[in-house]
């Protein structure tokens, strides 16, 4: 009776965890084995949860501009690593190190912003 008892108990409560912590997702779709290195200006600043984004316009190696969109981190870790929302605006030049998307197009899982100032601080 109390094995019946405590496999309802335990199946409800993991029936009542909430479903946003198994809805995460991975960054497999991120080169994770190494670093892209970027700098441009910012085109837009994305301040949302889950994930924060930053547009960059970079120039490519014909010297024409192309946007890339790096997803950063959620606002509550951003904000621990001392991150505000007014610290990189539209505009700003900076660098970045990333992590590419495998296929190779214009988006990155970002770790690292250097602003204007010169100061790097991690962006995940």
């Amino acid at each position: 009776m109390y094995i019946k008892t405590f496999t309802k108990m335990a199946a409800l409560l993991l029936l009542s965890l909430p479903i946003s912590s198994m809805a995460h997702h991975s960054h497999g779709n991120y080169s994770l084995h190494e670093y892209t290195h970027l700098t441009g200006t910012v085109n837009k600043v994305i301040w949302i949860n889950p994930h924060a984004w930053i547009h960059l316009e970079v120039a490519n190696e014909s010297g024409e501009t192309e946007l890339w969109a790096l997803e950063g981190g959620g606002l509550n870790a951003l904000a621990r690593r001392g991150w505000e929302k007014d610290d990189i605006q539209a505009g700003d030049a900076i660098s970045v190190r990333c992590h590419q998307l495998r296929d190779g197009a214009n988006g990155c899982l970002l770790g690292y912003v250097t602003t204007e100032g010169g100061v790097e601080k991690e962006w995940d």
